[in-house]
């Protein structure tokens, strides 16, 4: 076993165990019954913006190739969905869950090396619009509550990411022999790209990268997008009843998704988000039985969105391979989702 993968079977059984005391230390039944303040209704209000926002995540994703003859809306738009659901519904690292996306658009019709290369631009323009998310929401904790001591170790947190996601770019504008070999290496395994492939993702991230539009439009999306998973956290928390303004929400969801992304190897970041709502919510007044019960309905938004999208992608996998196929018949552009 590779110590990255170990270090992802140890972060999940501590994230599993520290859930589980957090749910029982706390009362099962408080955290079963705040939960189901939130309603089928409600739940289905919930289910329809989290979906509204993957779409736009998509879109996100898909500007980054305007112009190319594959890149078309829907392609990205399942890609990204694929991505999400293995990320969040899955046991897997979002390392995970950014292969798995890269592969479902290949087999939607898009180039391997493409799908690859603005996999990679795609993340770093989702970070930019998540550490603009987080200042945001430092800057709304600085008005709500000044003089908090988490406030200076929060910023000092960004200013990592920001040095971090800085570097990530030069990176991939640049190339760097051992980054170009991973990925052609992935690309080459799940992506079924063949030789050549090295050089064909530092030229596909390479064209992404000056294309200035472009990229600031991704980042304007996905910024919207965090700011919409902030407002669809104060929905959330309204349905269940609980008094908190939207102000709070977006610093209880920018904070938590900035605390997840440091813990990014821990599978579904679990136990990292029960904790990071306890206290954030805290801070507001949320309740530890709220707080929990809230990371339970995203956890079942996840699952009831991720569950089904991953089983259509798996039957679409198998008819490629199903015994007695053609090859036309295998061809990944069946797999059209535009």
């Amino acid at each position: 076993m590779s110590r990255v993968r170990l270090i992802a079977v140890v972060g999940l059984l501590a994230g599993l165990a520290l859930a589980t005391l957090l749910i029982l230390h706390r009362g099962v039944v408080a955290v079963w019954d705040a939960a189901a303040a939130l309603g089928w209704g409600g739940f289905a209000a919930v289910l329809g913006v989290h979906g509204v926002l993957i779409v736009v995540m998509g879109l996100s994703w898909w500007v980054l190739g305007l112009g190319r003859a594959d890149a078309r809306p829907g392609r990205f738009v399942w890609g990204r969905l694929i991505r999400d659901g293995a990320s969040e519904a899955l046991p897997l690292s979002q390392v995970g869950g950014y292969v798995f996306g890269a592969r479902a658009a290949t087999l939607a019709g898009v180039s391997g090396a493409f799908a690859a290369a603005s996999t990679a631009v795609d993340i770093t323009a989702e970070l930019a619009g998540q550490l603009l998310y987080t200042l945001l929401g430092l800057g709304l904790l600085a008005a709500l509550r000044p003089g908090d001591p988490l406030l200076w170790p929060l910023f000092g947190g960004v200013l990592i990411m920001t040095a971090l996601g800085a570097g990530f770019v030069v990176v991939q504008a640049r190339g760097a022999g051992a980054i170009e070999r991973l990925g052609a290496r992935l690309a080459r395994d799940w992506l079924h790209v063949g030789s050549g492939t090295s050089d064909a993702l530092a030229r596909a991230m390479r064209d992404i990268y000056r294309r200035h539009g472009a990229l600031l439009l991704a980042v304007a999306l996905h910024t919207a997008t965090w700011i919409g998973s902030g407002l669809e956290t104060w929905l959330t928390l309204r349905l269940m009843g609980e008094n908190v303004t939207v102000g709070q929400a977006l610093v209880i969801d920018s904070l938590l998704y900035g605390i997840r992304s440091v813990a990014f190897l821990v599978p579904n970041a679990l136990g990292v988000q029960e904790g990071a709502l306890v206290m954030l919510g805290g801070m507001f007044g949320l309740g530890p039985a709220h707080a929990l019960a809230l990371s339970l309905i995203k956890r079942a938004r996840d699952l009831v969105i991720g569950v089904p999208a991953l089983l259509v992608w798996q039957m679409l996998e198998g008819r490629r391979v199903w015994p007695g196929k053609t090859a036309a018949e295998r061809a990944p552009a069946e797999v059209d989702a535009a």
